[in-house]
């Protein structure tokens, strides 16, 4: 089936998003523009997404909870999970990798986790974009290790892309679905015999998605969100 989509949203917790990224506004921007399903997928940090998801679910809003999880390499890569609670998991493991730096608000922006009335929880004081110490390889077993699937983001951007990075996707990764940037080109040999998904990358609200852009999926379901992005060609 066809679903409205935007898997690759950032909330006010990723320093290079808008402070009005708060999991209500997010969600009810969405919802006016009449998407089905939506991923807020933060860099290195799943701290938003239990309001985010108690939101969504008030609005009858699909929510897949995401992580845009850095490597070593700076390869960016989406971690779709089927609950918050692997989302957390795999957030509590990248912490432990990322390079005890501070954040500097004035220079990168507030890193701010907030409740489901988007009242602040806390403020985050180490810097979330930036290169985790783990390969590509070690966050993609920890993804599958946890059930969720891991996607390469934005594959045919300039920057912390995949094809930028390492100049190719290595097979071994097994990744079945990738994320391109409508906006620029991508070679035939990244696309072929793979899913792909186009999402707005959204770091103020504006920029979500208009209801146009659709994913197939197995079901209306997160599950079958996951489970069609998991699967062969």
């Amino acid at each position: 089936m066809k679903l409205a989509a935007d898997l690759h949203i950032h909330s006010c917790i990723s320093p290079c998003a808008d402070m009005s990224m708060t999991p209500n506004n997010v969600v009810n921007m969405a919802y006016l523009k009449g998407l089905d399903v939506i991923a807020v997928a933060d860099h290195n940090s799943a701290r938003n997404l239990p309001a985010c998801k108690i939101v969504a679910d008030t609005r009858g809003l699909l929510f897949v909870p995401a992580i845009e999880a850095e490597s070593c390499e700076e390869v960016h890569v989406l971690c779709y999970f089927s609950t918050v609670e692997a989302a957390l998991e795999m957030g509590d493991w990248l912490y432990q990798y990322i390079p005890d730096i501070p954040n500097v608000p004035e220079i990168f922006g507030e890193q701010v986790a907030l409740d489901e009335f988007d009242e602040p929880i806390y403020t985050e004081s180490k810097l979330l974009i930036q290169s985790t110490t783990k390969s590509i390889d070690d966050i993609v077993a920890k993804c599958r290790e946890l059930s969720g699937v891991p996607v390469p983001a934005h594959i045919n951007r300039t920057s912390n892309s995949i094809l930028v990075s390492l100049g190719f996707i290595p097979p071994q990764l097994r990744f079945n679905t990738v994320e391109v940037y409508s906006r620029l080109p991508v070679s035939v040999e990244a696309t072929e015999n793979r899913h792909v998904i186009y999402s707005s990358d959204a770091h103020r609200l504006e920029d979500i998605l208009e209801c146009g852009n659709y994913m197939t999926a197995f079901d209306r379901s997160v599950q079958g969100i996951l489970s069609y992005l998991a699967s062969e060609m």
